[in-house]
């Protein structure tokens, strides 16, 4: 990954993306680098527009949420949500009839 952090810093100061920019930034950063690994990652990137990926990657997640039918899910959601809601609530009127007849008891003991 810092490899190509290293790309996107030289891409940002527009610095040439080169194996010798690549392997500055690395070097400065303290990372092992392996050249091979740096030619690799030159020749992925030769044709590629750093800037249109960047935009691609960023509008993609909000693009997704938004398509789907989100709203759907939601209300089906809320729906379950009202149904545990009533069931709690009918739970919590079991208990307490039930704590009347403890109630008594404790009395009894204190």
């Amino acid at each position: 990954m810092e490899y190509v952090y290293a790309a996107l810093i030289l891409n940002e100061t527009g610095e040439e993306i080169n194996e010798d920019n690549i392997t500055g930034v690395l070097e400065a950063a303290g990372v092992d680098v392996e050249e091979s690994r740096v030619k690799a990652l030159v020749a992925a990137l030769e044709d590629v527009d750093i800037e249109e990926a960047i935009e691609t990657a960023a509008a993609a997640p909000a693009a997704g949420a938004a398509s789907g039918g989100s709203a759907d899910e939601a209300e089906e959601a809320d729906d379950g949500d009202d149904e545990e809601e009533e069931a709690e609530a009918e739970e919590a009127d079991d208990d307490e009839d039930e704590g009347d007849g403890g109630e008594g008891l404790g009395e009894l003991f204190g």
